[in-house]
């Protein structure tokens, strides 16, 4: 999953806040569809908008499955920006923010003593950092930090085209308004040029990286010294885009609860507690991150006593076996969230420029089969999505695909005839030479490839061929650069309406598709400019229909939050943006 800023097998899309119930302070629990104890708020959430680490139980260690392996701990860029990437970064990079699990966003009082609205016009968030804050190698945490993140960010930093840019960002929403100030070491300095309402989503997880250890890597004196057009933007760039790939412990310090100690490519990450951490000590002695793809290995490994939680993709047999672990003390949890599967059709392929052929293909997909068979039996409420930008619990959520998502594979070959379509002899359409035959590119999820089989089935019957392409890498190596078809992957979920911009807008980062749409590009920035949330949706609102009715993007499902783990752990959920590991250091463990 990607998760942008959308980035997932994830990508970031913004969806708002998720309607998960939650309890103040103390941090509920909620018993799901399952046997209970799951929770529901962070235990270091206060009444007063502070979160800080709240102290627990010390335990031994903790080891948690995930689908796909930790690749880089810049999760910021383009290529490394995607969910399995985030359950590594919430262990070991903190920010001005923590966004709890029902998605509210809360000071960071373990790190900041203030953030700031200290103009209104123009708009000026100062940051007050609190003293003393380290990275695990001693360096200090601070404006350095600030300024390499809006740097890396903001796309400013152009070649000498003046169109591409030295950075290769996930995104740039937000950071591109900015004019950055390190007052002091500890007061960092934001004055934009246009108001951002979402402004508190800037310098989000993830995007503090060590800005001492990217000077001595490029010989840089003081980044803070290195502007978008100075000569050595180029050589900072190179690094932060590339330096930090891979697993190299000397040059990847944690400002977060715990630290990197060894990791085996493609396997594991084993964490350890930062003793620089100036918050509470995280719960358990040490955290490993142990990726299988298998959800069924994933539960047998739960089931033995080698893992201790896992976070599978939902799917119907899984859940049922999960369920029935209860008596050995497995408590399972699968809620709607706020993350969406979709197809995303590529605008630059001849074949989806045809607008007719993207109608047809709309109304072939039966989502209403999809669902039935591969989402009911893990959440029984399922439905088909309505919307590309809301979820179906969003006071703004209007329902604009079932319409042109009909279902009907008789329509969708009347639409391509109409079009000027004709069916060969083998019953697919053709047209000037080319075939309405594609490939549907996707990671090597089961639920994924039955997705992809149900398409083909129902398509077929309307004249169009589909290949199914299963790729482990996809999400990693071909999505961000256009390479596919038709995309099949989800965004994850945030409060952050404005992560959806770049995703849609022409030209945005996480276009990927090359979609453009006047009613789009038009809409879609107000969400940044505008604070009043009704007129924030009704924007949205309208840029949605506009996508439905081009058959850009079509949505599929929202997908459960499935968490699974034992009973000898508490203060265990699962967060729709942030995965299982978002608190990991309330864990306690017996």
């Amino acid at each position: 999953m990607r998760r942008s800023k959308a980035v997932s097998a994830f990508a970031v899309l913004t969806v708002g806040v998720l309607t998960l119930s939650a309890c103040g302070g103390g941090g509920g629990t909620d018993g799901g569809s399952g046997s209970g104890g799951v929770l529901t708020a962070a235990k270091g959430s206060q009444p007063d908008g502070i979160y800080k680490a709240p102290k627990v139980k010390s335990g031994k260690e903790v080891v948690v499955g995930h689908d796909a392996p930790y690749t880089t701990y810049n999760n910021q860029t383009a290529d490394g920006n995607n969910f399995n990437n985030t359950l590594i970064a919430n262990l070991i990079l903190t920010e001005p923010f923590f966004v709890d699990i029902n998605n509210k966003v809360l000071l960071n009082g373990d790190v900041m003593d203030a953030v700031e609205e200290t103009s209104k016009s123009p708009q000026v968030i100062t940051y007050k950092i609190k003293k003393g804050v380290q990275w695990s190698d001693g360096a200090a945490w601070d404006c350095d930090d600030f300024y390499l993140a809006w740097l890396s960010q903001s796309g400013k930093a152009k070649k000498p085209d003046g169109k591409s840019s030295y950075f290769t960002p996930a995104g740039t929403t937000g950071y591109e308004y900015i004019t950055p100030e390190c007052k002091d070491d500890l007061t960092f300095v934001t004055t934009y040029s246009q108001p951002y309402a979402d402004y508190k989503g800037i310098f989000d997880k993830a995007a503090m990286l060590p800005a001492h250890i990217l000077e001595k890597e490029t010989g840089v004196a003081d980044v803070t010294k290195v502007t978008p057009t100075s000569p050595e933007v180029e050589k900072v760039a190179t690094f932060w885009n590339t330096g930090w790939n891979g697993f190299k412990k000397e040059i990847m310090p944690a400002s977060g609860p715990y630290k990197m100690d060894s990791w085996q490519q493609g396997q594991f990450v084993r964490f350890v507690r930062n003793e620089k951490w100036g918050g509470n000590p995280g719960g358990p002695e040490a955290i490993t991150m142990k990726s299988i793809a298998d959800p069924t290995a994933q539960k047998q490994a739960l089931q033995n006593g080698e893992m201790q939680i896992i976070a599978p993709q939902a799917e119907p047999v899984l859940a049922g076996q999960l369920r029935e672990l209860s008596s050995q003390g497995v408590k399972y949890s699968a809620k709607a969230g706020a993350t969406f599967e979709h197809l995303d059709l590529n605008f630059k392929r001849p074949l989806f420029q045809d607008k007719a052929f993207r109608q047809a293909f709309a109304e072939c997909v039966n989502r209403n089969e999809i669902v039935d068979k591969l989402v009911k039996g893990v959440d029984p409420a399922a439905k088909p999505l309505g919307s590309l930008l809301f979820m179906a619990e969003e006071s703004g959520y209007k329902d604009d695909f079932t319409s042109v998502m009909p279902a009907d594979s008789a329509k969708a070959g009347k639409t391509l005839e109409a079009a000027g379509w004709a069916k060969g002899g083998d019953g697919i359409f053709a047209k000037g030479g080319q075939k309405a035959s594609f490939k549907i590119s996707h990671t090597d999820i089961p639920r994924r490839k039955q997705t992809v089989e149900l398409i083909q089935s129902s398509c077929r019957q309307a004249g169009i061929q589909i290949e199914d392409d299963t790729d482990p890498n996809f999400l990693d190596e071909r999505v961000s650069n256009g390479d596919y078809d038709v995309a099949l992957f989800a965004w994850v979920g945030s409060p952050f309406k404005s992560e959806k911009k770049p995703i849609y807008i022409t030209g945005g980062g996480q276009n990927w598709q090359g979609y453009s749409n006047k009613t789009v590009d038009a809409e879609m920035p107000k969400v940044d400019t505008e604070f009043d949330e009704s007129v924030r949706d009704a924007a949205l609102q309208k840029a949605n229909k506009a996508m439905a009715e081009d058959y850009s993007s079509l949505p599929l499902f929202s997908l459960a939050n499935l968490i699974a783990f034992n009973d000898n752990v508490t203060n265990v959920g699962y967060h729709s943006r942030n995965g299982s590991t978002w608190n990991a250091w309330e864990w306690e463990i017996s």
